[in-house]
Parts: structure tokens; C-alpha cells; sequence
């Protein structure tokens, strides 16, 4: 029989365990620096030094963006590699979050490409350590078979989008006003913000999320630090002879993240501290890795081709005045927030009656498909003619499809993770991320106003074509999850 202290733990925040409350709260902070930073980002990269950018051209710019957000998820297999090895998960969110404070700093203060680069990487290498580990610790706070779980996550979700929405408002409008480095800095801020709340939160944590699963042999230690020392050296040599460039930054790390998940799916399946049903269950999850890379080769290009289209076909003016670009990334968050609650209450009220986790990714990617046709009506149309009614719809869709997809992820890497490779499968799920971000950026560069049709037509319609497939294999999925739904 469970004590008090033990039932309010497990019911303190909206019937969930209480430190779902600080993940929550961290999490929110740290999505409104990344996504504040992210909705100038594009833009700096692009308009005239005039306007305060850096003048680089759009194709430039998105590959840059596209490959940034490509290595903040790639950057998640470094994070859960060394709490799952080394120092635990909690140990590497706070680090990581002081390494994002330091990026969105070096953004604001240092000029021109330098800052870029220097901000870029911090914020990237920290954003990856801290979503890895803290969708880990969420999904710690729940025992297996708990149906809370998917809720928990579309709570914890909605801290994501409350950050994600707020931020871009704000960031833009001290952009719009001040210029960009004044939006870089407040994004700095806000970060600070979450630091302050989490150090006072951290302190609820048990010991137990500091566990070391699969501790790295202290005579193994040398040989990692030389490897990486290898990998910086490599980096830098390719960047400094011309063969890694800006314009096709994207494609690079694309390369990059498909070695590397295919080198960690074959690391996981082949290790001997899998039991056989874990390993079925890791096999089940790599349709739902493609499911998720499809997805997200979409919806990420609110970042790369959504950006631009709302620069340059989207009419902005409200009597007189223009609404800034970056604020158009916070309708997705409102809508993720008004719906987040929704889809949680729906999937606990089902319970086990709910649509398996193969369905929810079919239906999502579908959605996600549907909505890049929902641009076809209006394609080709004169400059900055779009009415902001159509941006509003599209992304409503572009919410109801990430909802389907995106929480249910982040919960089920969890469900179906090995006991030896936690942290590190949660990792997996970001991987996919990580690729159909990169992609998001190389495919921008195959958008213009004069091919519109073609590009949202192609695009949109081959995600359908994967989401439809996925649907009819989800029967032989769900029986590979073992149990998992």
C-alpha cells in the first residue's frame, strides 16, 4: 500500500506526479529561447545588411537553418549517450541548459557570421542534451503499463508550445523595434529564466534519476575523448578546405544523421543486454522512425519555406501596420495549446479502447501531407496576396497533425525503450527529428513563388502516399510491440 507522501507524488500536478511540474516549467523556458531565437533566425540569415542581416541568399539561409535544427537532434544522441554512460540524465539537463544560456549570449553580443556560428553550435549542442534527457525523466515518472503516460506527455507538450508561443512574439517584436541582436539577447533571458526556476525545482528529484544505466569502463574513458578530439579535428579541417559550406550545410549533416541512425539502431539490436522482446520491440519502432522523419520533413519547414512564403506571399498589414514575420510561428503553439488538453483528456478517457500508436503516426503524417495541398489553392498568386485566413487554417492542420504524431512519439520511444538503452532509444525518436529537420532545410532550396504548385504538390502528396502505406501496416507493427500499444 502506497503512503500519503507517495499518492501525492503520484497525483500533484493535474493527477500526475508532482516533478512533471519543473519538467514542465524548464522545458517551457528553454522552447521560448530556441523558438524565439529560430523565428528571426531565417530572416537575419537573408535580408540586406541594410536591414540588419547578414545578406546571405534564401537558399543559403534555409541550409543553414535546416542544418542547425538538423544538429540540435542529432546533438540528442550526445546527451542521452553520456547520461546513459556517465553522469545521468538530471546532471546533463542542467549542464545542457547552461550551455543554451551561453549560445543565445553569444548570438546577442558577438557580430556578424562569428556569433552565428559560436551561438549556433552551443545552443544546438545544449538543446540536444536537455530534450533528450528531459522526455526521459517525464517518461521515468510513469511504471510501465501506466495509461497517464501519453497524457503526461501532451502535458508536458504543452509547456513545449506555451514557450514555443510566447517566444516568437516577443523575440520578433524586440527585432522589429530594437533589431535582431535585441531579440537574440532577450532569448537569452529567457533561458536565464528557466535556469532560475529549475535550480530551486531540481531539488525534488530523487537520486535515482542520476543512475548511470549502462556505466562506460573507466579504461574506455581515454579512448571516447580521443574520438571526439578526432571528430572536432575533422570538422574543422572539412569547413576550413571548403568541402563543408554554408549553401550545403544541410545535405552534409543529413549524411551525418543517417550513418549515424543506422550505426545506433545496429548497436541497439546487437547488444547482448536486449532481451528478445526488447529487441522485437526496437525492430517495430523503425517504421515509426520513418514514419516520424516524414513527418518532420514537413512540419519543419515552418522554419525554411513557411518562413519565406509568409515574408514574401502572405499579406501581413493590419491598418497601416505589418505584422512581423516570426509571429506566424506562434499560431501553431496556440493551437497546440487550446488542443493540447483535448487530445490528453480523449486518449485517458479511451484508455485502452485509444487508436494504437501506428495509427496515431498514420494519421498524423496524412494530415501532415494534406496540409502542404492546402497551399495549392492560393499558389502562384501575386506578392504578399495570401490572405493571413489561409496561413491560420493551414497551420491549424499542421497542429491537429503534430498532436497525432509528435507527443505519441516522444511517449512510445519510452514504452518501447531496452532497460540498457533508455535514454539513448528516447534519442533514437530525435534522430528521426533531426533528419526530417536537415531535410526540411535541403528541400527549401527546390521552393520558389514560380514553381509553388509543383513543390507543395510533390511534397504533400508523397507524404499521403507514406501515411496510407503505414496505416495498412499496422497490424504487423503493433504485434512486433509486443504488448507496447
Amino acid at each position: 500500500m502506497s503512503t500519503t507522501a507517495e499518492q501525492d507524488q503520484s497525483r500533484g500536478f493535474f493527477g500526475h506526479p508532482r516533478a512533471l511540474a519543473h519538467l514542465f516549467g524548464v522545458e517551457m523556458w528553454e522552447r521560448f529561447s530556441f523558438y524565439g531565437m529560430q523565428g528571426i533566425l531565417t530572416i537575419y540569415l537573408y535580408y540586406r545588411a541594410a536591414d540588419g542581416g547578414l545578406g546571405l541568399s534564401e537558399g543559403t539561409a534555409t541550409s543553414i537553418v535546416g542544418a542547425y535544427g538538423g544538429l540540435v537532434y542529432l546533438s540528442t544522441i550526445v546527451g542521452a549517450w553520456v547520461a546513459d554512460r556517465l553522469v545521468g540524465s538530471e546532471r546533463v539537463l542542467f549542464a545542457s541548459a547552461v550551455l543554451i544560456m551561453f549560445g543565445h549570449v553569444a548570438l546577442a553580443l558577438l557580430p556578424g557570421f562569428a556569433g552565428v556560428g559560436v551561438g549556433l553550435a552551443a545552443v544546438a549542442l545544449g538543446s540536444g542534451g536537455l530534450k533528450a534527457n528531459a522526455t526521459a525523466l517525464v517518461g521515468s515518472l510513469y511504471a510501465e503499463g501506466d495509461e497517464r503516460r501519453d497524457a503526461g506527455f501532451s502535458l508536458f507538450y504543452l509547456g513545449v508550445n506555451l514557450g514555443a508561443f510566447v517566444g516568437p512574439l516577443l523575440t520578433g517584436l524586440a527585432q522589429e523595434e530594437l533589431g535582431f541582436h535585441y531579440g537574440f539577447g532577450l532569448a537569452a533571458v529567457g533561458m536565464a529564466a528557466g535556469l532560475t526556476q529549475y535550480w530551486f525545482g531540481r531539488r525534488k528529484f530523487g537520486p535515482e534519476v542520476n543512475v548511470v544505466p549502462n556505466p562506460l569502463p573507466p579504461a574506455r574513458r581515454l579512448s571516447v575523448v580521443g574520438v571526439a578530439a578526432a571528430v572536432v579535428v575533422a570538422v574543422v579541417v572539412l569547413v576550413l578546405t571548403g568541402v563543408v559550406r554554408p549553401a550545403n550545410l544541410a545535405d552534409v549533416v543529413i549524411v551525418v544523421i543517417v550513418v549515424a541512425s543506422v550505426g545506433y539502431f545496429a548497436v541497439i539490436l546487437s547488444s547482448r543486454r536486449i532481451s528478445r522482446v526488447e529487441r522485437r520491440r526496437v525492430v517495430a519502432f523503425i517504421p515509426m522512425f520513418l514514419a516520424s522523419f516524414v513527418f518532420f520533413a514537413l512540419f519543419q519547414q515552418q522554419f525554411t519555406v513557411v518562413a519565406i512564403y509568409v515574408d514574401q506571399r502572405v499579406d501581413r498589414t493590419f491598418f497601416g501596420w505589418e505584422m512581423p514575420v516570426s509571429w506566424a510561428n506562434s499560431i501553431n503553439p496556440v493551437f497546440v495549446i487550446l488542443l493540447a488538453g483535448v487530445f490528453a483528456a480523449v486518449w485517458t478517457r479511451l484508455g485502452p479502447r485509444q487508436p494504437s500508436s501506428p495509427v496515431k503516426f498514420a494519421l498524423g503524417t496524412v494530415l501532415m501531407g494534406l496540409a502542404f495541398l492546402l497551399f495549392l489553392p492560393t499558389a502562384g498568386g501575386a506578392a504578399n496576396s495570401t490572405p493571413l485566413l489561409v496561413l491560420v487554417v493551414i497551420l491549424l492542420v499542421f497542429s491537429v497533425a503534430e498532436l497525432l504524431l509528435s507527443p505519441v512519439g516522444l511517449s512510445l520511444s519510452t514504452k518501447l525503450a531496452p532497460e540498457a538503452f533508455h535514454t539513448q532509444m528516447v534519442a533514437l525518436n530525435f534522430l528521426s527529428i533531426a533528419l526530417g529537420t536537415a531535410t526540411a532545410g535541403s528541400l527549401a532550396k527546390y521552393y520558389s513563388a514560380d514553381h509553388e504548385t509543383t513543390y507543395f504538390t510533390a511534397v504533400g502528396g508523397a507524404a499521403v502516399l507514406f501515411g496510407v502505406l503505414l496505416a495498412l501496416a499496422s497490424r504487423p507493427i503493433r504485434r512486433l510491440m509486443s504488448g507496447v500499444h
